[in-house]
């Protein structure tokens, strides 16, 4: 069966705190018996969850000598959501007037780090759920949930077949498609981002594809004033996020 191992305080504290059930057993190093260890062990110990003290070699080879801090999680892997999951969460965000849909939509990210990175974001800036294509996406994985610091334990991560179908589905649903592009006339900070949104930002370097861009209601860009032409993806991700949740508080 294959396993999943997660490392490092935040992303073992979150899965212990939100997704316990698929966790196997806590391994920690021996001889820390420190505050921060004993805050993890207690929660284990709670779930009824088995602990395994090993020493630093034993936890090096497990986590192929990442920064695990002493403590680490042997998972059943990480699932993404699916489409089914999508039509309940916006089947219950429709019944909240207070809570628009706030969506982040990933067109041809594969980078893990990356979509790591759009995750923790979008958990910091209130998003519902970040949804993606099943192909020519990056999939979750031990670098992705360290990368988002537990984050992908809380943000639904939804991979659907048809993405271009998907957009449609969330405009008859009311939400609105802003697309991130170069080409756009307005920037981020022009837009309304206020209402039911779902903000699609593409690959690095290629963008949005064509249909992608076709299911998009408006465009806005990020104005850039410097020598470089585009941002980090998940560095782009963050500003417009955050925009939106300022217009939205």
């Amino acid at each position: 069966m294959n396993t999943d191992v997660l490392f490092g305080f935040h992303a073992v504290k979150t899965t212990l705190k939100f997704d316990a059930v698929r966790v196997q057993k806590l391994m920690i190093i021996a001889d820390r018996k420190d505050e921060r260890i004993g805050q993890v062990i207690a929660m284990a110990q709670a779930q009824n969850i088995s602990i395994e003290r090993c020493n630093r070699k034993a936890l090096d080879e497990l986590t192929k000598k990442a920064a695990h801090q002493g403590v680490a999680l042997v998972c059943e892997p990480i699932k993404a959501k699916d489409e089914s999951y999508l039509d309940t969460l916006l089947d219950q965000l429709g019944q909240d007037d207070q809570q628009p849909a706030f969506l982040l939509v990933l067109d041809g990210v594969t980078d893990p780090h990356n979509l790591g990175a759009c995750i923790r974001t979008a958990d910091a800036a209130g998003v519902h759920a970040v949804i993606a294509p099943k192909n020519n996406s990056a999939p979750l994985n031990p670098t992705v949930a360290k990368v988002a610091c537990g984050a992908a334990d809380v943000v639904p991560y939804i991979q659907v077949t048809n993405l271009a179908r998907t957009l449609q589905q969330l405009q008859q649903r009311g939400v609105w498609i802003a697309g991130t592009s170069g080409e756009a006339t307005q920037d981020v900070y022009q837009a309304n981002l206020s209402g039911p949104l779902a903000i699609v930002m593409g690959a690095e370097g290629k963008g949005m594809r064509r249909l992608t861009t076709e299911n998009c209601d408006f465009l806005l860009k990020i104005p850039m004033v410097g020598e470089v032409s585009s941002l980090n993806v998940s560095v782009a991700t963050g500003v417009c996020l955050y925009e939106a949740l300022r217009q939205r508080r």
